[in-house]
């Protein structure tokens, strides 16, 4: 009788530390998700959200269960029980914060969307932008492109916060950038530039 109570005590606690570990999950999906819609929002329905590659998903269904894989047996029989679909929650941007960043962001868009045109402004890996060359920009025009490129990186940064605090986990910051980067490089229009292992690259 010992040994059941003993076991049941042990199994209830294991799902309770089990079912923390999971709400504390990074959601990769729903981070995917909620980055296209204000990539969309940003830059318009020319850009609308590109799909994830193959190659994409598939790296990141291997990640998955490669921690999985690490978990103590009795974690993985839990994690095993519940519900996928608690384990991958929304993401919530819909704080005033995040709001009031898009609205700035978009609205600086159409000043900086013919320098990423002309090859003058490219995504860089981080999920920010810079300028790659200058010559491609009038020099009358050159402080007022930095302005807007510096303004930027200041409104993306602060999203990338925002959006994590507002989850309650300002921990995800880097994550929700490394999310973000990828994202706005895979919505970006034909012909403009990105970084991708520190070299510059054309789409």
């Amino acid at each position: 009788m010992k040994s059941i109570k003993w076991l049941t005590s042990s199994v209830a606690g294991l799902m309770l530390v089990s079912c923390v570990t999971i709400n504390i999950y990074f959601p990769a999906a729903a981070a995917e998700k909620a980055a296209d819609r204000i990539i969309e929002d940003v830059w318009g329905p020319e850009n609308a959200p590109a799909e994830s590659t193959p190659d994409q998903n598939k790296g990141s269904q291997t990640d998955s269960a490669i921690q999985k894989h690490n978990y103590p047996i009795a974690m993985q029989l839990l994690d095993w029980l519940v519900s996928p679909a608690a384990a991958e929650a929304n993401l919530n941007i819909n704080s005033p914060a995040v709001a009031t960043l898009q609205r700035q962001m978009k609205a600086r868009h159409d000043s900086l969307k013919a320098y990423y045109g002309s090859g003058a402004v490219g995504l860089t890996e981080d999920g920010l932008i810079t300028v790659r060359d200058a010559k491609a920009i009038a020099l009358k025009d050159r402080n007022t492109v930095n302005s807007l490129v510096a303004a930027e990186n200041a409104d993306r940064n602060a999203l990338y916060a925002e959006i994590a605090r507002a989850n309650g986990h300002p921990e995800w910051k880097a994550d929700i950038q490394a999310t973000f980067s990828r994202r706005w490089i895979s919505n970006a229009s034909r012909g403009w530039w990105y970084q991708s292992a520190g070299n510059w690259q054309q789409k």
